[in-house]
This record gives C-alpha cells, structure tokens and sequence, in this order.
C-alpha cells in the first residue's frame, strides 16, 4: 500500500517562496502521475499542477503557471512544487495525490488512488 505524506508549508509573506514536497512510502511504489490540489476555506478543490512520473509531462493551473514548477525525483520516491512570487489567494491546505493508471490529471474530478494529509500554506499581505 501506497503512502503519500506532504511537507514544507508554512506562513510567508506576499512575493515569497515556499518549496513543497510530497514523498511516497511502501513497499511498492508504482505510479502515472502524481498531482498536487489545493482547497482554501469556501472553496471547491482547485487542481494546481501535476506531473507523470517519467516526467515527460507536466499540467498547471493557469493561475500558476509560470510561478510555480512541479518536479519529480525518481530516486527518492519524491515530487515538489517549487512556489514563487506567492499570493494571499495561494492560501490553502495542499494536498498531493498519485494515480497508478492513465487519468486527466488537470480535471478537478479525476480520481486519483492516493491522497496525502496535506499541508497548510498562507501567505500573509
């Protein structure tokens, strides 16, 4: 069984950066794509990003795009969302989530096998 457990979030102010990472545990690890999503209080989960695990492609949310970068690291069994140049409306619990077989990784609606706890991000104004 497939574990997916999320850190790195925490309180930074307007313009700052954070450095999400999602690792994956147990004893056998097999994956498509892992996605990361967001859901801020009021709000509906939000796709955020996602890449396959062979890292030949990669999806953003366009209001990310071009501030945040998905990345994979096959050795560690790791995926990280470097984020950038944040938003208060980054302000979300995010959660990361793998799929084991081919999905729409961008649609909100995909179901994904694996979800992580998720980890709180706020960015302060």
């Amino acid at each position: 069984q497939v574990q997916l457990v999320e850190s790195g979030g925490g309180l930074v102010q307007t313009g700052g950066s954070l450095r999400l990472s999602c690792a994956a545990s147990g004893r056998t690890f097999s994956a498509y794509a892992v996605g990361w999503f967001r859901q801020a209080p009021g709000k509906e989960r939000e796709f955020v990003a996602a890449i396959t695990w062979s890292g030949s492609s990669t999806w953003y949310e366009r209001s990310v795009k071009g501030r945040f970068i998905i990345s994979r690291d096959n050795t560690k069994n790791t995926v990280s969302l470097q984020m950038n140049s944040l938003k208060p409306e980054d302000t979300a619990i995010y959660y990361c989530a793998g799929s084991r077989t081919y999905i729409r990784t961008w649609d909100p609606k995909a179901r994904y096998d694996y979800w992580g706890q998720g980890t709180q991000v706020t960015v302060s104004s």
